[in-house]
């Protein structure tokens, strides 16, 4: 009880979040999915904005545009290489572009492009498989780091210890090799886990980097006692593109 006392505000939150994502897969229905991915994509693609320190308001229009086409274009994944491909050609016409501009369309543009082409081409089944090796990670880092750690991982992190990041792997992909053995082998749920797993924890320190340089504790403020969009789905944005693009080569 003394646990939920004090971290009361985050455990609700957490809890309704984990709710709506069952009631959402659980429905699988593709224009609701867009739906909810563009809300997320869109309130993650303005924290990256405020964490980049860029002032330009046109960038959400072409957000928007681009979570539009990904409504009709089934390689939603690819969106991202041909918007780098106009915003070089931008900058190449117009010396005023800056590249700077463009890091929100790799940073979160990219992982969500590719989480809703792997539902698209996987089904909910996948997103659960991401969603638990991602969770599993967080919490087997958090237990073990808490009971065991004492290694520092880097210092982008300085609360990371490399026995919890060693455990957060370990656990996750044990728990993910469950999920995966629905609809692949055994060797590659493993591989597949694992790779998220590790992956997962680099979007977490990606982000951890940018607040760093930005001179914030959170991305944003929207979810009560978790902070910002990004806070919640940093390890989601790297762990998919690795997850999509294992999937198409391995199985």
């Amino acid at each position: 009880m003394e646990i939920f006392g004090a971290h009361q505000e985050r455990i609700i939150t957490g809890l309704a979040l984990v709710a709506a994502v069952f009631i959402i897969g659980f429905i699988d229905n593709f224009f609701l999915m867009w739906l909810v991915f563009g809300g997320v994509y869109l309130l993650a693609f303005h924290e990256a904005v405020k964490l980049f320190k860029i002032q330009n308001n046109s960038l959400y229009f072409y957000a928007a545009f681009i979570w539009l086409i990904a409504a009709v274009y089934p390689y939603g994944d690819d969106l991202f290489v041909l918007a780098g491909v106009v915003y070089a050609s931008a900058v190449a016409y117009n010396k005023k572009h800056e590249w700077k501009n463009f890091l929100p369309f790799l940073y979160p543009t990219a992982g969500m492009l590719f989480m809703f082409t792997m539902y698209q081409e996987y089904g909910t089944l996948a997103l659960l498989w991401l969603l638990i090796v991602v969770a599993m990670t967080d919490v087997g880092a958090y237990a073990v780091g808490k009971s065991i750690g004492k290694t520092q991982f880097c210092e982008t992190s300085p609360n990371k210890t490399m026995e919890g990041v060693v455990g957060g792997i370990v656990v996750a992909t044990l728990s993910g090799m469950f999920i995966g053995l629905t609809f692949v082998d055994l060797w590659i749920s493993f591989v597949i886990s694992f790779m998220v797993a590790t992956s997962s924890i680099f979007g977490d320190l990606f982000e951890s980097s940018l607040k760093r340089a930005a001179g914030v504790k959170d991305s944003g403020d929207i979810l009560p006692g978790h902070g910002g969009v990004l806070d919640r789905i940093d390890g989601y944005l790297f762990g998919a593109i690795v997850m999509l693009v294992l999937l198409r080569g391995l199985v």
